[in-house]
């Protein structure tokens, strides 16, 4: 089980092109919510919970709960030991798996189709029956503790947590995601049950299905409309207050220097998300040719990794740009990223420019689609969030009509370099 920074898309499985989307929703008679997407012919069958709960849920007493819920949810039911948690599924060749983000918590599951009803019942088991034993919570908290000492023995993930903090100073959303050790050694199992019965309920939950499954397969459901999005158990506070632009350095004793820039961003349901998408994926996507890929790695060798990422929460965004290089090198890097950034901002793209990153994205959120467990999980999220299936055809509609001038206008709100942030580890 483990946490998840962004979300990013593994190569695929080998499995058949992904058929046009198929989805249906409805509602089971307790108030759990139900996304399924028709993959006929698919042998496995992808699907799990999404749950309102992630970091930002929690007040300051309880930093880390909704990660140590997550772990702890595979630690006994009053039905299941934590062995047959683990045997139930993974002894016929099934597979178990979760993650937390800052707004959302996901349990999944992989299996053959006719393991279905086993797998439901499995995940629906653990997430609103689990009863936290005092004995596997004491086992389980050094398990955290030792993920945490890990993180913070990767400079170059340690960076993202930082730099949320800095972005998001006095909010949840700043806050580390795994939590502090000492505070999660001294929860209780109480504590944490109190804490899981607040948020782990049907209809704080999303069931979410892909493969050759249809509604009937699901047991009872009544068929319904997308529906309003989940609602936050525990509000956030009302205001985040804004950042101080401007550069920190840590002195971590590292060999590279580890360097983060970025900003806050739009809102999940932004009309500027997708152009931002774009500009983001023109700075520092993944493809080769990004232009600080170009720009430092290409041209100057002066980088091994350079990525920009785009994250997108309920009320507010981060845009961030990483990169690793030698100590002195730092602030030929700095310039050239701003550099680019103000290019964006001051340079409107040609429409020839435009034409190729458009196509560009068509092509890598084509390849993106072949994951069929992360679009799985992706459905089931965006239902939980947004209260209907995402449609990557529409966003690459919404894409498509975007024009230089409304890029360069969301680049100069957003991008301009007199609000960006740095972060520097040497």
């Amino acid at each position: 089980m483990s946490k998840v920074k962004k979300t990013t898309y593994a190569a695929p499985r080998g499995q058949q092109p992904t058929p046009p989307a198929a989805e249906t929703m409805g509602v089971l008679p307790g108030g759990l919510r139900v996304v399924c997407h028709r993959h006929e012919g698919l042998p496995v069958v992808y699907l799990g919970l999404a749950v309102g709960v992630g970091s930002r849920h929690e007040t300051s007493a309880e930093a880390g709960m909704a990660h140590f819920c997550e772990h702890m949810a595979f630690k006994g039911t009053r039905r299941r030991t934590a062995m047959q948690i683990i045997n139930r599924l993974e002894g016929v060749g099934g597979e178990l798996n979760a993650f937390t983000t800052k707004e959302d918590t996901v349990l999944s599951a992989a299996c053959e189709r006719r393991h279905l009803a086993r797998a439901i019942e499995l995940l629906t088991d653990i997430a609103f029956d689990s009863q936290y034993p005092q004995q596997e919570m004491e086992r389980e908290v050094e398990v955290i503790c030792d993920e945490i000492d890990s993180y913070r023995d990767t400079p170059s993930e340690l960076i993202y947590d930082e730099f949320d903090d800095m972005l998001f100073a006095q909010h949840p959303l700043g806050h580390a995601i795994l939590g502090d050790a000492e505070q999660l050694r001294g929860y209780s199992q109480q504590q944490l049950a109190a804490f899981a019965r607040r948020h782990y309920r049907p209809e704080n939950a999303v069931l979410f299905c892909w493969g050759d499954v249809t509604m009937s397969d699901l047991g009872r459901v009544k068929a319904t409309k997308p529906a309003l999005p989940t609602k936050p158990t525990v509000p956030p506070p009302a205001t985040i207050s804004a950042p101080t632009p401007g550069v920190v350095r840590r002195q971590l004793g590292t060999h590279q220097a580890h360097v983060m820039v970025g900003c806050r961003a739009c809102a999940r349901a932004s009309a500027d998300r997708p152009a931002l998408y774009l500009l983001s994926n023109v700075l520092g996507g993944p493809a080769m040719n990004a232009r600080l890929n170009v720009v430092l790695r290409e041209r100057r060798g002066l980088v091994y990794t350079v990525e920009s990422s785009l994250a997108c929460y309920a009320d507010t965004g981060a845009w961030t740009t990483y990169l690793g290089c030698d100590q002195g090198d730092t602030e030929q890097c700095l310039r050239l990223v701003r550099q680019e950034v103000d290019r964006l901002c001051q340079h409107a793209m040609t429409e020839r420019q435009l034409a190729a990153a458009r196509l560009q994205l068509h092509g890598q959120l084509a390849l993106a689609r072949q994951n069929t467990e992360q679009m799985a999980i992706e459905m089931g999220r965006s239902v939980l969030h947004e209260g209907q299936p995402r449609s990557i055809d529409s966003f690459l509609g919404q894409v498509d009509r975007l024009t230089p001038s409304e890029l360069q206008d969301v680049a100069q709100r957003y991008l301009d370099p007199k609000r960006l942030m740095t972060l520097i580890y040497t």
